[in-house]
């Protein structure tokens, strides 16, 4: 049976992205977004229910999307579900983690670099998640630190 990977989110940066760059240059940038999930209790009255997403993006698009994005600011990202496992040095334990490896981004909102707001690319007209394709873990596994931080 064939799969399907695909995660599309919008929603609003928990922290300011975290910035490193693996052994070979490549940049790791690392943030969380908070998606809400909007609906109607049994009294019928509205409540938000949100979700705390981590997000990675590497390479230049990561750098990009650090310059532009801080904590608060709405983001728009299309990626795929990535699971990392690990044993935990102090315990011994197997850990593991599910987050989403962000392969394009928008600019959502005012200030996104285009009259009106809305979706778009970086300021000057170029979209901020075009360019040549990134390293991947598929592609370049020993390329990357991928040890949570």
């Amino acid at each position: 049976m064939a799969s399907f990977n695909k995660v599309i989110l919008m929603g609003n940066l928990t922290r300011d992205c975290e910035t490193r760059f693996g052994g070979n240059g490549t940049a790791i940038v690392k943030f969380g977004l908070a998606v809400n999930r909007r609906f109607q209790d049994a009294d019928g009255n509205w409540k938000d229910q949100p979700t705390f997403v981590d997000v990675t993006i590497f390479g230049k698009r990561g750098e990009a999307f650090a310059r532009f994005h801080t904590k608060g600011k709405p983001a728009f990202i299309e990626g795929h579900l990535r699971m990392d496992t690990w044993d935990d040095k102090a315990t011994g334990q197997k850990r593991s983690k599910l987050y989403v490896v962000a392969d394009q981004w928008e600019f959502v909102g005012a200030g996104g670099g285009r009259e009106g707001g809305g979706a778009g690319g970086a300021p000057g007209g170029t979209p901020a998640y075009e360019g040549g394709a990134e390293p991947t873990m598929e592609s370049s596994p020993a390329a990357i630190d991928e040890t949570p931080f």
